[in-house]
């Protein structure tokens, strides 16, 4: 048996390397890895016991540690409810005050948004009045444009016609003369010694020639120009006016500038402003033609303006005329202010002479005073001798330095004064 188990011992189970291992070996590696695992059993249970205690000695501390701090927290919790508290009640007053801030603020706020939209309402309102006033204003204007249409397609109307068109340039001249010249300084239709009848003639001062003015310039080929729907046509009608115009310069021309019964130069009267300025800018040639012609083309404005300048010689001559006459008013109003001039200084002499007189009543007056007041301050039943010659004395005096007033006053002023003296005199002597 022994032998057997140490066979059994002694059997290699594995091998490591080189080197055997028997169950032997194996069995007291075993045993001493069980030994090992024992001790190190032991050692860990050693050192948990250890770990518990001071596990739970480091709980103890912890837990007291705990109880310290959880008491801080609660008196810092009971400090933070005051605190809160207190918060609180400062947060409850400045809210108050802020709610009070808001609230004044937001009716100031609505006050001022009510005046604002009073204000804004009311300029509204105004804004609105002003422009329902313009629009009655533009619809007026708008009526005087369909009014004024109105008479441009009745001028449009006049203008087409020939005699109708002569008629207006007519009226148009004849009115402009009447309201700048007076009555007998201008004719209409008059005939002249060749026969021929102008429109106008205005009388110049001095037995000057008078001034011929045509009112009938042609203008069927200027209504031709307007008519125009191609440059084609609105050339030829240019044409056309431009021979008008040729043929028309030439007959005044001829007819109505005569040696030494009208001036050596005539009007020749466009009715219109915008045809005026057409002329001038597109047919220069006519223009310079009706110059060489002795001819001036003259609009409305231009006539009306020449007018001005007639009349001012016609006042200037009327002026010439009665210049003899001026002259002798002036003569005469002349020799009237030398009387008055002489009148016055008579007044003047006499009113010298019055203020002298008065100076002397005054100073009369003031004699008279001066007299009735040493008169009220004697006293002629009472006082010492020496006081009495003292009031003679003075009385002396005041004579001596009196001045002269007239003979009678000086003479009933002396005798009153001897009077007084006489009377001063026996009583003095009576006194002593």
């Amino acid at each position: 048996m022994e032998n057997t188990s140490a066979a059994l011992f002694d059997q290699v189970i594995l091998s490591l390397g080189t080197v055997p291992v028997t169950l032997g070996m194996a069995l007291a590696a075993g045993s001493a890895l069980v030994v090992l695992l024992l001790v190190l059993l032991f050692v860990s249970m050693g050192r948990a016991t250890r770990a518990r205690a001071e596990a739970e000695a480091l709980a103890s501390d912890a837990a007291r540690d705990a109880e310290a701090r959880l008491g801080e927290i609660l008196k810092a919790q009971a400090e933070m409810q005051g605190r809160m508290a207190t918060m609180a009640e400062v947060f409850g007053s400045r809210q108050a005050e802020l709610n009070q801030a808001i609230q004044s603020r937001l009716d100031g706020m609505t006050q001022r948004l009510g005046t604002t939209m009073t204000e804004q309402t009311k300029s509204t309102h105004e804004n609105l009045t002003r422009l329902q006033e313009r629009l009655a204003v533009i619809d007026t204007a708008q009526n005087n444009i369909q009014a004024l249409a109105k008479d441009v397609v009745g001028l449009q109307a006049i203008l087409s016609n020939k005699q109708t068109r002569g008629a207006f340039g007519q009226q148009r001249m004849e009115t402009i003369i009447a309201d700048g010249l007076p009555m007998g300084a201008y004719a209409f239709q008059t005939t002249l010694s060749n026969g021929s009848r102008p429109d106008c003639i205005v009388h110049m001062p001095n037995d000057s020639p008078s001034l011929v003015i045509d009112a009938k310039v042609p203008l069927e080929a200027w209504n031709a120009i307007r008519a125009a729907e191609t440059p084609e046509a609105a050339k030829v009608a240019a044409q056309q006016f431009r021979r008008d115009m040729d043929v028309h310069i030439k007959d005044v021309s001829e007819k109505y500038l005569i040696q030494g019964e009208t001036q050596d130069t005539a009007f020749l009267f466009v009715p219109s402003e915008s045809i005026f300025a057409e002329i001038h800018e597109n047919f220069e040639g006519l223009v310079h033609k009706a110059h060489r012609s002795r001819l001036v083309i003259v609009s409305p404005s231009l006539l009306m303006l020449s007018i001005q300048v007639i009349q001012a010689i016609l006042k200037d001559a009327r002026m010439r005329e009665q210049a003899h006459l001026i002259q002798g008013e002036v003569v005469r109003l002349m020799e009237d202010l030398g009387r008055l001039d002489q009148r016055v200084r008579s007044l003047q002499t006499h009113f010298g002479q019055t203020q002298k007189d008065i100076e002397q009543i005054v100073t009369s007056t003031d004699k008279l005073a001066k007299r009735g007041a040493r008169i009220e301050a004697m006293e002629f039943e009472g006082g010492s001798p020496a006081e009495k010659r003292a009031a003679l004395g003075e009385e002396a005096d005041t004579r001596r330095a009196e001045p002269r007033g007239d003979a009678r006053g000086d003479a009933r002023g002396d005798n009153r004064g001897d009077i007084r003296t006489g009377q001063l005199k026996l009583r003095v002597i009576e006194d002593d």
